[in-house]
């Protein structure tokens, strides 16, 4: 009995020395204090603070998920594609409307606005034939979006109110019309997301 006492007597001794000697070694100032980050708040007071390190959480989408991805992805790259050409054609129809102001000869306004059609037929002809339907939607919205007139407008107050129903009739056979409009806070609220993230990655401007 007495040796067992001895010996747990012995075993406390070994594991009191260990404690102490671990203590006396993770002493790091003369007051046994262990420095670490601090914030300082605007109120004046010092909280501590540590940094953790980053964790990457992952996670499967479900089947509604991937769908809504897969749009978003198809509307993003559609806006990418399609912008400039909305903000050219903001810029061609500002031209165009500076060089009408103050004329009022039918022949000279017609002239105006055909010398300019040749040029745009040339520069933007082959690009905007090989946009899908799906673009060619999304390009009248932002058309839309950059002018304040829908492309059924546009056509109707430089061609004329017969080669815009007539336009709009082709449109319909493939599914979209000519009157596509845009609302920024509603229905198209993720397209001006994308079209914002566009604007600030190319420098955009009015």
């Amino acid at each position: 009995m007495n040796g067992c006492k001895r010996y747990g007597f012995l075993c406390f001794i070994v594991i009191a020395c260990c404690i102490f000697h671990n203590a006396s070694h993770a002493q790091t100032g003369i007051y046994d204090t262990v420095k670490v980050y601090a914030y300082v708040t605007p109120q004046g007071d010092t909280i501590p603070m540590s940094y953790l390190p980053g964790v990457l959480v992952e996670g499967k989408m479900n089947a509604q998920q991937r769908r809504a991805f897969a749009e978003w992805t198809r509307l993003r790259n559609a806006v990418y594609v399609t912008y400039p050409y909305a903000k050219a054609a903001s810029r061609i129809m500002k031209d165009i409307n500076a060089r009408l102001v103050n004329v009022t000869d039918r022949k000279q306004r017609k002239a105006i606005i055909r010398s300019r059609e040749k040029e745009l037929r040339k520069e933007f002809t082959d690009k905007l034939t090989n946009l899908s339907i799906y673009q060619g939607k999304v390009l009248m919205k932002l058309i839309y979006r950059e002018t304040g007139n829908s492309c059924y407008e546009i056509i109707d107050e430089y061609k004329g109110s017969f080669n815009a129903v007539l336009y709009q009739s082709i449109a319909f056979v493939f599914g979209t019309s000519l009157k596509q409009l845009y609302d920024a806070n509603g229905k198209d609220a993720d397209m001006e997301k994308i079209v914002k993230d566009v604007e600030r990655m190319y420098g955009y401007r009015g």
